[in-house]
């Protein structure tokens, strides 16, 4: 039985990016894990390529859903297949450090108060390494007011508290807020997490990604916000962050990514890096 599940859900997609996620994976020093990939409805020939390409190592167990459900009912069907004390997220445009694995179930297994483990992150597009995402070592419930304190893709959680959680909320008014709403109720049930303060994954982030941001999604995050605040008991007086969602989405996708990119630029050496630096941060 393996140590650890490693869960990915994907649809559609580049298949350069998929590659490059997959065998970031694959090529982990920690070698006790299952993969297990659910293709959520993706056009046949993209399926036929994963399928071809996941053939490539049998760690790697492939699902697929007959039709696009989503991403939490893609991730609750690959939690439902995993046996891994630990369940470790995938996305399938980024890439994880060869060492991830290895140093958080490390973490976890020397510190059990806690149930899930992330890290910090490279920020990368399709051309280079343009800046550097760093988190709150140890994220308390006011971490959540601003956006959540962790990243996603880069988290490694108990299994038993994803039992215990009943995996991710299916709803469509929580599309891109899966992780969010997951961490907020993974809170208020009294569980804590952590971050390891070393980048562990690259985290693909580009002008593509603000264009899916849609203004529904904003309106969802404020009602979600405020259910998951009164949970925490930090909803008095922060009002203002439930409502920060819309006032964001007013912003102009280009002047947004501006932005984000001010925001996590990372020194001047991470910032010259050229395209071949995301091949060199992986070995």
């Amino acid at each position: 039985m393996p140590d650890i599940s490693v869960i990915m859900g994907i649809y559609n997609g580049s298949r350069t990016y998929a590659a490059m996620a997959i065998d970031s994976v694959l090529n982990q020093t920690y070698t006790g894990f299952e993969y297990i990939i659910c293709d959520d409805g993706s056009e046949n020939t993209f399926y036929e390529w994963l399928e071809a390409y996941c053939k490539k190592d049998n760690r790697i167990r492939l699902l697929r859903n007959h039709r696009n459900r989503g991403l939490a009912y893609t991730l609750n069907r690959c939690l439902k297949q995993a046996s891994g004390f630990w369940i470790a997220r995938m996305d399938a445009d980024d890439i994880s450090l060869p060492d991830r694995l290895e140093k958080q179930v490390e973490f976890l297994r020397s510190h059990k108060n806690y149930a899930l483990v992330g890290s910090n992150a490279y920020m990368i597009d399709a051309h280079c390494i343009w800046g550097q995402r760093r988190l709150e070592e140890r994220p308390r419930k006011e971490s959540f007011l601003n956006t959540s304190p962790f990243i996603h893709p880069a988290v490694m959680i108990r299994r038993e508290v994803f039992i215990k959680l009943h995996g991710y909320k299916e709803s469509q008014r929580l599309l891109r807020m899966e992780d969010y709403d997951l961490f907020l109720r993974l809170y208020a049930a009294g569980w804590r997490g952590y971050n390891l303060q070393e980048p562990l994954l690259m985290y693909r982030e580009d002008l593509q990604a603000y264009k899916k941001r849609k203004y529904r999604y904003r309106l969802w995050e404020c009602r979600m916000r405020y259910d998951g605040y009164r949970r925490l008991g930090i909803l008095k007086g922060n009002l203002r962050y439930v409502l920060k969602p819309l006032a964001a989405g007013l912003i102009p996708v280009a002047v947004m990514q501006k932005i984000r990119r001010k925001k996590f630029a990372s020194d001047q050496e991470v910032m010259n890096r050229n395209p071949t630096s995301l091949t060199e941060i992986q070995k």
